[in-house]
């Protein structure tokens, strides 16, 4: 019984998962890092970067607001969902997470410049938190891994009051970011999955034996 393919496989999928965790450990750091700077100035730079409702100017914000927040608590809330759903999203694959990451910003950012209130200036991690939730959710069914089926399945269902804020629900809280990144993340779970070889079929044993035509 050969063990060697196999016992590669799991490897190469720890070695991939301890990256996962470093990956996030850094993100985490980066946010902070960036939090710290931001508070004592008022937060200066979440006005200056965040993004601006239908904003021509301010397109570029779509890629800086996601490290940017409001508050420490407004921080708070999203690194725990955050960690642990970048790490489920990434520990298939760092490079296929920054491939996710970078439409679920996107998708994120766009819905918010288009459909937020006018004059209103977004920042936060939040569109991430829910495209990375989304991505999870559906990756399983897309690259037909029965572990990431069951992922999907428990946390849509550990966290399905997150559903509600997809839809406008409170006041302040950018349920547009919330909406497009959680699409995002659907998208993302097509787009970036398993993309297996299909299957030769091979010659019927008949058909072959059959001598050719030579008329």
């Amino acid at each position: 019984m050969n063990e060697g393919p196999v016992r590669s496989d799991a490897e190469a999928m720890i070695a991939e998962a301890k990256k996962a965790l470093w990956v996030m450990v850094g993100l985490l750091a980066v946010l902070w890092v960036v939090q710290l700077v931001n508070a004592p100035t008022g937060y200066d730079l979440s006005r200056e970067f965040g993004i601006e409702a239908r904003d021509p100017a301010s397109l570029p914000e779509i890629l800086s607001s996601p490290f940017l927040h409001y508050g420490w608590s407004h921080l708070e809330g999203n690194s725990g969902p955050l960690f642990v759903f970048g790490f489920l999203a990434a520990y298939r694959g760092v490079k296929k997470w920054l491939g996710v990451s970078l439409l679920i910003i996107l998708a994120s950012g766009l819905g918010v410049w288009f459909i937020s209130p006018a004059n209103s200036v977004t920042v936060g991690a939040s569109g991430l938190v829910f495209g990375y939730f989304g991505y999870i959710i559906v990756r399983g069914l897309f690259d037909r891994h029965l572990i990431d089926i069951v992922i999907g399945l428990v946390m849509a269902l550990c966290f399905a009051y997150q559903f509600t804020s997809l839809l406008p629900s409170q006041e302040g809280v950018s349920w547009q970011g919330h909406l497009f990144g959680f699409a995002g993340g659907i998208v993302g779970g097509w787009l970036f999955r398993d993309r297996r070889p299909k299957a030769v079929a091979a010659p019927d044993p008949a058909t072959a034996l059959l001598p050719k035509d030579f008329s």
